[in-house]
């Protein structure tokens, strides 16, 4: 199991910043020495799950079938991906859902109007959870103490200059977002796109997940994404709850 882990360590290593690696840089990643990284890599490669071209390594289709085995066991995803196209046709804005990974976001599902990143956002698509909105929703739902963890876990750099990156400053509009139920962000992941998110909650009030609307800033500014999205995402909530156990 200790060979496992590390040849998990190596693939967490690869990114939507780091899709080419060599040795040594996925060995400085994954905080492994560069034998054990070596070997991990070329199994990857001997396995189909990685391409060699002699320098670098890069992740193969194949890797998608460790993610798939999760959403096909999960109903989650199939469950949330009907309540999600009809609140995009509703507000005619992209719809997403996602959980809380670490301090990351990830991606289970996803109703898209039209392309409003410059990332091509799917299932499996990860986002840092402290500068997105459902990432907000997420950890408004966990303790102080928790937050902090996470925080400190978290590389908080500017994505744009309206990021929030100082702790503090992002603590307390997680708290702002627990005190009104849902969270706003207004171009801190990418210039030109706010989105409104709310937490998905089961039927014992436990956050399992959050769903969100995103949209250009030039045709709905993030002023007024409660205005006119959260009637239709809030029935969405209530809709969810009875059904998620």
């Amino acid at each position: 199991m200790g060979g496992f882990a590390k040849g998990l360590k190596v693939l967490e290593a690869f990114g939507v910043e780091r899709q080419r690696l060599s040795i040594t840089e996925a060995s400085e990643v994954s905080g492994l020495d560069r034998a054990t990284t070596r070997r991990c890599l070329l199994t990857l490669a001997d396995l189909g799950y990685a391409d060699y071209d002699g320098k670098f390594f890069s992740l193969t289709p194949k890797i998608l079938r460790i993610g798939h085995a999760w959403l096909s066991a999960t109903p989650l995803p199939m469950l949330l991906q009907p309540h999600l196209d009809q609140v995009s046709e509703r507000v005619g804005h992209s719809a997403s859902a996602s959980i809380l990974d670490n301090s990351e976001i990830v991606y289970i599902a996803r109703a898209s109007q039209k392309r409003v990143m410059s990332i091509n956002l799917m299932p499996g698509s990860r986002l840092p959870a402290y500068s997105a909105s459902m990432g907000r929703v997420l950890l408004a739902a966990l303790s102080d103490a928790e937050v902090d963890a996470i925080l400190s876990r978290s590389q908080l750099k500017a994505h744009t200059p309206r990021t929030l990156t100082d702790p503090m400053a992002i603590k307390a509009e997680i708290a702002r977002v627990r005190e009104q139920g849902y969270a706003v962000i207004d171009q801190e992941l990418e210039i030109g796109l706010c989105s409104i998110a709310v937490p998905v909650r089961n039927d014992r009030g436990r956050v399992v997940a959050a769903i969100n609307v995103g949209a250009p800033a030039a045709v709905l500014p993030a002023s007024e994404l409660p205005g006119h999205c959260l009637a239709a995402m809030r029935e969405v909530q209530a809709r969810l709850k009875p059904l998620l156990a």
